[in-house]
């Protein structure tokens, strides 16, 4: 096969490597072997000699003498064709193949097909490739050598090579699946695969100045004691800024109320003397950490809040700016050796990237920003039209200097994702809370709606506030439950600080701030899923809760309960039996809860610090298959000279 051939083929295929190709596994076989034993049900190739011929009600039925087993057989043939009478005539001998069966003591297979090559084994794909091609594609580039070259071990080599080219069908399968021994192998080569693809996508850079700010009068001077994790992951990202080597990409995972803010804090110390920047993805979470910078660094730091609606401070003098993606839009940001996003998943890789490049200052101003398939940034002119960027994405060269770039994100995510995902950044997990949370999550239906009313009656005159949640702004057909605006009117006319907003309310945010302030009950949809703080909220009540995945369940219930105190998330459901639910209301750990998430969906392809659907893996299960993946990382690593 020539090579440009098998470009077009790969790129059809949409694979990129030999293990790719490799992992195509046959659906199932055409095997023309001789059959050795005749099983009724069973499917078999036999050497018959046609006995008899003839025509009745329309149909051609064929006596067969099988000389292997001195047994006879008949073949009916519904839709018989010239091909047929010249092909069976009385004397002829052929190897014919099909269901044998057994009627009144009588061996019959119905419309065998006649085998010309006899003895192959020939495999069935699944592709969008002509049969001839994939099996080209296969014959031609997986061999012993090739899959050795790859970093296979004799053991996965042999299995490949058992399942694409099989000398018998009891070599692959066993009771009609592939034999249990092969997935675990299969499992391995598909993580093996996946992480040095990662490995592949990931460019490191310079940075720009290494950072090493002093942090003890900062931590010294906190109301309270950091927890062992986040010290932790304060001084591996001490550690990163500290490098003029390679300039730090990590992502900080953290469950609800772990304290990321105090991480966030102690990197904008670190950076000092030089400034940082903050971007976080609404005006309300930009002012939260606004508030809590003046709250908690030293007076002496000079903090700038940039919003749409709002500035606080000269961001042109400010130590460490905190923004909204309305940093993109000023025309003096200045140059930052270290930049932050916090909740990164909310943000576009091209938003991420550009605040990156715009704070390499006047090098950027004027041009036009690209995205490698790695995620590094690229700059084409400004006249350059969007379909020649593709060409010049070679503009940023390797040894180009970079800010340090750090990703926060509140979205737990499981052990296995987070393994994965090392090979593409650093990560860094902190799965503990600063005090334990005291919240009781209960599956509730419509009948324990008065016992519902009374505890939020109870809740309200303690001086605490409620959330409910629905699930649609207003009525749908296709939703068996009630809307925000249908139910407003229930609760406005029983309490009186009843605030209301959702996703496309442009005053959501002053609602938020005023509820905080003021309101007993906030009913809103999931725009609150992440983010705001609300310090009195004891109760959250989510509508039709099994129509969101456990990870919105999760930062749902994460707003209760926000300083230690005893809270409840009620789930409110039709189906009160849920077996999803129940399991998550075991639990307010969100790195088990991502776990079980995974459980109940695909897992999807990693990419660029979140895992999205797309990549389905077809033997590695992500939820359970932790040592399989630990096991393929130190392979690749061992491989590629990279401790692991």
């Amino acid at each position: 096969m020539q090579t440009d051939e098998a470009k077009k083929l790969f790129k059809k295929l949409k694979i990129h490597t030999l293990l790719d190709l490799a992992l195509i596994v046959p659906t199932g076989y055409n095997d023309t072997t001789l059959t050795q034993e005749l099983k009724v049900g069973s499917t078999v190739t036999v050497e018959a000699v046609v006995e008899e011929m003839g025509t009745f009600g329309g149909k051609l039925r064929v006596r067969f003498r099988l000389p292997q087993f001195g047994r006879k057989v008949s073949s009916t043939f519904f839709r018989a064709t010239p091909y047929h009478y010249q092909t069976f005539k009385v004397g002829s001998r052929l190897t014919i193949q099909g269901r044998l069966e057994e009627y009144r003591g009588y061996l019959q297979i119905p419309q065998p097909r006649t085998i010309k090559e006899v003895g192959t084994i020939t495999p069935k794909y699944k592709t969008p490739l002509k049969a001839t091609e994939i099996r080209q594609l296969v014959s031609t580039y997986i061999t012993e050598r090739n899959l050795f070259n790859e970093g296979l071990d004799s053991r996965e080599v042999a299995t490949l090579m058992h399942l694409h080219f099989p000398k018998s069908i009891e070599e692959v399968y066993e009771g009609g699946a592939i034999k249990g021994e092969f997935v675990p192998v299969l499992k391995f080569i598909e993580a093996y695969n996946h992480i040095r693809k990662l490995r592949g996508k990931r460019h490191d850079y310079p940075a720009l100045t290494a950072l090493t700010g002093e942090i003890k009068t900062f931590v010294s001077g906190l109301p309270f004691t950091l927890t062992p994790q986040q010290q932790e992951a304060i001084d591996t990202i001490r550690a990163d800024l500290a490098r003029t080597d390679k300039a730090a990409r990590r992502m900080v995972v953290g469950d609800v109320g772990s304290g990321k803010t105090m991480v966030i804090l102690a990197a904008a110390m670190t950076a000092l003397p030089h400034k940082s920047i903050l971007m976080a993805p609404t005006s309300l979470l930009a002012l939260q950490l606004y508030e809590e910078a003046r709250k908690h660094l030293p007076v002496s730091v000079n903090v700038a809040l940039v919003t749409q609606s709002q500035k606080q401070g000269d961001h042109r003098e400010a130590d460490f700016i905190i923004g909204t993606h309305a940093l993109l839009y000023l025309d003096d940001l200045p140059e930052a050796p270290l930049v932050m996003v916090d909740e990164q998943h909310r943000f576009g890789t091209r938003q991420r990237q550009e605040l990156e490049m715009r704070v390499l200052g006047g090098r950027v101003q004027g041009s036009e920003f690209g995205v490698r398939e790695d995620g590094s940034a690229v700059i084409a002119d400004s006249d350059t039209p969007h379909s020649d960027l593709n060409a010049q994405r070679s503009t940023l060269k390797d040894e180009d200097a970079r800010p340090h770039f750090l990703q926060f994100s509140a979205t737990p995510i499981p052990r296995t994702q987070a393994m994965m995902e090392s090979e593409l950044l650093d990560v860094s997990l902190i799965t503990s809370t600063p005090f334990k949370k005291q919240i009781a999550t209960r599956v509730i239906g419509r009948s324990d709606f008065p016992d519902l009313l009374e505890d939020i009656k109870s809740t309200i005159a303690q001086g605490e506030q409620v959330l409910i949640i629905y699930p649609l702004v207003e009525e749908s057909e296709e939703i068996p439950y009630q809307s925000l605006e249908e139910a407003r009117g229930y609760w406005e006319e029983r309490f009186e600080q009843v605030f209301v907003t959702h996703g496309k309310d442009k005053e959501k945010e002053e609602v938020l701030l005023r509820f905080r302030e003021e309101g007993d009950i906030l009913l809103a949809t999931t725009v609150v899923e992440v983010g705001i703080s609300l310090p009195r909220l004891t109760r959250i009540v989510i509508v039709g809760a099994e129509r969101l995945g456990l990870a919105t369940l999760h930062q749902l219930r994460g707003r209760v309960g926000r300083h230690g105190q005893e809270s409840r998330c009620y789930l409110f459901t039709n189906d009160p039996a849920n077996e999803r639910l129940a399991k998550f209301a075991q639990t307010t750990n969100g790195f088990e809860i991502a776990r079980l998430d995974l459980q109940y969906r695909d897992s999807g392809d990693i990419l660029d610090g979140t895992i999205q659907s797309g990549q389905k893996f077809r033997w590695l299960d992500m939820a359970e298959d932790e040592e399989v993946i630990a096991y393929a990382k130190k392979r690749a690593g061992r491989e590629l000279g990279i401790r692991s």
